[in-house]
């Protein structure tokens, strides 16, 4: 039946390490034409054949004999615009684009559904590691509920040297631009928006209802700071950016991204530097953890590849393919606001150094029913003191009613941090 002809647009990092690992597949694939935004750029790959680069990626998805087209260029636009021209077309599509399937995901699904074709995309939730093939095939039998985990490389390696180092966010930040491990604009990692990206694809496919992007709680990581990071130490915790996704009884899902204190002898506390790492639980299952490289060259272009050959043992062959693979959620889940959660939190207050102080935190606390559970006092020095607590189980709303009399407190100066809890 011939080799099947691939379509690349972009030839960055991921890019580059599709085209080198394809070449050991070139019995099967054949790379017709590749979408770079500069023609005169340089490229990392050897014996490069750049008649076949364009600089005009609708080239791409308007080829009759393009089989596959593989989308790693990122961002939105003109992703959307590219990828939704190709379904139109009647191809195939692997993309490691985790922004635009949170957003337009259910656009482009139901496009392919109505053109026959398969959207594959492993590579755009955690990289290297597989999660998405197994969720929907091997652990098809299993009801998830729970999907927890550290999705973005760049804050754990910055969270890890600020805990190794005792270093400022800032320090380490510059440190890890000038590793390559940070972009120069470092705002989709740092502020949340690639994990938050990531754990709504997942939980979608978890879960098997549509999860809305603008439904789920987002919250960086440039507000931690290396005396949070020392006193969570002492308190037996680890600070990580967790992407989280629960599904209740009633099927309601609880879907966010923030920084959380993990107790150290979690399994995810010890998940370090760049790694990348995900839990599911699920009946009849238990609990499992996959983890691995979460991003870079040839991770990630592992799981591109991976589904490109997933499609090249069907494409061809059957007129259905790779029916397991197929969105066919009917769904959109009710989700929770951050306001209606449930939580454990880490506070950090500076307070006037007077007897009693301690008692009016908890007075404020035991007012919204909030139990205290750990209280720690660092640092009484010129009429002033640092108050550690972390609380019990408690309700969003009701911590935001505390904050708000603490603010209001003769006693307490000045609110430093608030981060929660993982149960």
């Amino acid at each position: 039946m011939g080799k099947i002809k691939i379509g690349i647009i972009g030839l960055g990092t991921v890019g580059c390490g599709v085209v080198k690992t394809l070449r050991n597949f070139d019995e099967q694939v054949e790379i017709v034409r590749i979408a770079v935004h500069n023609l005169n750029k340089k490229r990392n790959i050897d014996n490069l054949d750049e008649s076949i680069l364009t600089d005009n990626p609708f080239e791409i998805v308007d080829d009759k004999d393009i089989d596959i087209v593989v989308e790693v260029m990122g961002g939105v636009n003109p992703a959307f615009q590219l990828l939704k021209k190709a379904i139109e077309n009647g191809k195939h599509i692997v993309t490691a684009n985790k922004e635009l399937l949170a957003k337009h995901g259910e656009e482009l699904f139901q496009s392919a559904k109505e053109k026959n074709v398969v959207i594959l995309y492993e590579a755009a939730v955690a990289g290297g590691i597989p999660i998405i093939m197994p969720i929907k095939t091997i652990l098809r039998s299993n009801k998830i509920t729970k999907v927890k985990g550290i999705l973005n490389g760049t804050t754990n390696y910055i969270l890890t040297k600020m805990d190794e180092d005792c270093a400022s966010y800032e320090k380490v930040l510059k440190e890890a631009q000038e590793l390559g491990y940070a972009e120069t604009d470092p705002t989709g990692d740092v502020e949340g928006y690639d994990a938050a990206y990531k754990i709504v694809t997942l939980a979608t496919i978890a879960f098997g209802k549509r999860i809305k992007i603008e439904n789920t709680y987002r919250e960086g990581i440039t507000k931690i700071s290396a005396k949070d990071i020392q006193r969570a130490n002492e308190l037996g915790y680890k600070i990580k950016l967790i992407a989280s996704a629960e599904l209740d009884e009633n099927g309601t899902a609880d879907v966010r991204v923030h920084p959380m204190l993990v107790p150290k002898e979690h399994v995810l506390a010890k998940i370090n530097n760049v790694t990348n790492a995900v839990m599911l639980t699920g009946t009849p299952v238990g609990e499992i953890m996959f983890t691995g490289p979460g991003a870079g060259e040839f991770p990630t272009a592992s799981s591109v590849v991976g589904d490109i050959l997933a499609l090249c043992s069907e494409v061809r062959r059957t007129a259905y393919p790779l029916p397991m693979m197929r969105c066919n959620h009917t769904e959109t889940a009710k989700t929770l606001s951050i306001d209606e959660t449930t939580n454990r939190y880490y506070i950090m207050l500076n307070t006037v150094d007077t007897p009693g102080a301690i008692g009016i935190i908890g007075t404020i606390c035991g007012k919204h029913n909030i139990n205290l559970s750990d209280i720690l006092q660092k640092g009484a020095k010129d009429g002033k003191a640092e108050v550690v607590v972390i609380t019990g189980l408690c309700n969003e709303g009701n911590m935001k009613n505390a904050l708000e009399d603490m603010k209001n407190s003769n006693v307490i100066e000045e609110i430093k941090s608030l981060i929660r809890v993982m149960n």
